[in-house]
């Protein structure tokens, strides 16, 4: 459990920041930059969770164990039963949804969330020795935030069309 008193230490006014193991970084490193992007994201699914709590509030705990991991936690580690999960997810929805004929128009916290969760998994991306599956779970956190956008929007969802001027 984490126990937080004190919010501000004024440890990050150097422009460093410490990691779980207490490695200090700049705020600029990669694996900064990947680690807000994350929390960036569980924000932004945040914004989204009223009417899919069930799954969105696991996925938040979900992003919050994968930060820690990024971050050096050494007993936290995102499996590869997270991204099953996912996925089994990802095939209960999709039954419910027609084939896309085209592009579609993001509108909506969860397409925010999913852009957001994308550009998570590219700030990943660039780091070098990581679990593979932060990535893997981010890239299929971002296709069930898709199909759950397009669930949302079932009858109401605009297809791009290519305008030609």
């Amino acid at each position: 459990m984490v126990i937080l008193s004190k919010i501000y230490t004024k440890t990050g006014d150097d422009g460093h920041t410490s990691t779980a193991n207490n490695e200090r970084v700049l705020k600029t490193d990669l694996l900064i930059e990947a680690i807000g992007a994350v929390d960036e994201a569980n924000s932004a699914i945040g914004m989204a969770t009223d009417e899919y709590n069930d799954i969105l509030e696991r996925v938040q705990s979900d992003l919050f164990d994968l930060g820690a991991e990024l971050a050096g936690a050494p007993t936290i580690t995102i499996s590869e039963k997270r991204i099953i999960h996912l996925e089994n997810i990802i095939d209960d929805y999709n039954e419910y949804l027609e084939p896309l004929r085209s592009f579609v128009l993001p509108t909506g916290p969860l397409h925010n969330a999913r852009t957001i969760v994308r550009r998570a998994e590219r700030e990943v991306w660039k780091i070098q020795g990581i679990n593979p599956n932060i990535a893997k779970y981010l890239n299929r956190l971002s296709d069930l935030l898709f199909v759950m956008a397009r669930y949302h929007n079932k009858g109401k969802e605009k297809l791009w069309g290519p305008s030609n001027g």
